[in-house]
């Protein structure tokens, strides 16, 4: 695979991240032209309450580069995932998270991966994270590996690297935490190689995390065993085979 892409679609979803959202689009803008030709920042606000809509407008006013789109109100990390795959334009989708804990410039491990699989996601080499998230992961991906057969030993990194007509096989219908099983597990379904490669993953230096919230936990497992029956309905395999 060439070092650079032809078209890139780059999108960052955010919530209540008005200390994290310049920082973290200034790296994409600086970074972008050294992994494709033609490049786009989305920067998908998720109904948050502080500056953070007021900032992705003005960054976008300030670059032809960087798009702004909101979703009004607050959905959850996959309306926001989803309104980014819809935004994006080029042939390539890359997502990562807004809080700044991971490194754009590991974009290229991702694209080396490209001449041997469709998808190239990330694995997070060494979680800065708490071990109550930590084991909370090792459960999660557990139950997931268990239901879909899906052997993804990160499912939750958010370090990805798409082929956009992905979307033309899959709909993604989770509105929470759930949005990357669902998006790796029919992609499995459909066919999609699927490779990972170690990248870097730092502490959160502003802002707080969601993601261990309750609301969004449980709202999760309520998706998760929605897709498991939709799967069922469908008849689609579960497994390795």
């Amino acid at each position: 695979m060439a070092e650079r892409l032809p078209s890139l679609s780059i999108f960052f979803p955010f919530y209540n991240e008005e200390a994290n959202i310049e920082r973290v689009a200034n790296a994409a803008l600086e970074a972008a032209p050294r992994f494709a030709e033609k490049f786009e920042i989305i920067l998908v606000n998720d109904g948050s309450l502080d500056r953070t809509a007021e900032i992705a407008d003005r960054l976008a006013e300030s670059s032809e580069h960087v798009v702004a789109v909101h979703n009004r109100p607050n959905i959850g990390y996959g309306g926001a995932l989803r309104k980014g795959f819809e935004t994006a334009q080029y042939e390539y989708i890359f997502f990562s998270d807004g809080d700044g804990q991971f490194d754009i410039n590991e974009l290229d491990k991702l694209i080396a991966l490209l001449d041997k699989t469709d998808l190239a996601v990330g694995y997070r080499a060494k979680r800065a994270d708490t071990w109550m998230r930590n084991f909370n992961a090792w459960g999660w991906r557990c139950l997931i590996r268990l239901l879909f057969g899906l052997k993804v030993r990160d499912i939750d990194c958010a370090f990805k690297l798409l082929p956009a007509r992905l979307f033309d096989d899959i709909e993604l219908k989770s509105d929470g935490a759930m949005i990357s099983a669902e998006l790796l597990a029919k992609a499995k379904y459909k066919g999609y190689r699927i490779r990972e490669t170690a990248i870097s993953h730092y502490p959160r230096t502003a802002g707080d995390s969601t993601g261990a919230n309750l609301r969004v936990i449980l709202k999760a497992f309520r998706e998760l065993f929605k897709m498991r029956r939709e799967i069922r309905r469908e008849g689609l395999p579960n497994s390795d085979s």
